[in-house]
């Protein structure tokens, strides 16, 4: 058994500025955690492979291709490869949201360095 505190993961650099801890790897999935600060938010981007998102605290607003929607704690958001989409934190606590990208889906294993 692996268990893994994710309190005590470092931040990743990542091209959005902001908290992003990876908590899990394998040759067919990766999860990382993102907590938004209130105002923060990611910038607009593709993934290459599917993903969900299972919100773990807080509130934000998801958007994925032209659809907009603010979600909760214990909301699960699937999003398709290719599809562009963000996140905002537009309250005033924190939004925190983990991300699991099947690494086997779209353009899986090519795109699997970008990813990580």
């Amino acid at each position: 058994m692996k268990i893994t505190e994710v309190a005590k993961i470092t931040s990743i650099k990542n091209p959005h500025n902001v908290d992003v801890r990876k908590i899990y790897e394998s040759p067919d999935t990766a999860a990382v955690v993102i907590t938004l600060k209130p105002g923060e938010s990611l910038k607009k981007h593709v993934t290459p492979v599917n993903v969900f998102f299972y919100v773990l605290e807080g509130t934000g607003i998801v958007e994925i291709g032209d659809e907009r929607q603010t979600v909760g704690k214990d909301s699960v958001v699937e999003s398709p490869a290719m599809i562009a989409h963000t996140w905002i934190n537009e309250s005033k606590a924190v939004f925190r949201v983990m991300v699991v990208k099947m690494l086997t889906t779209g353009k899986g294993k090519e795109a699997r360095s970008q990813l990580l």
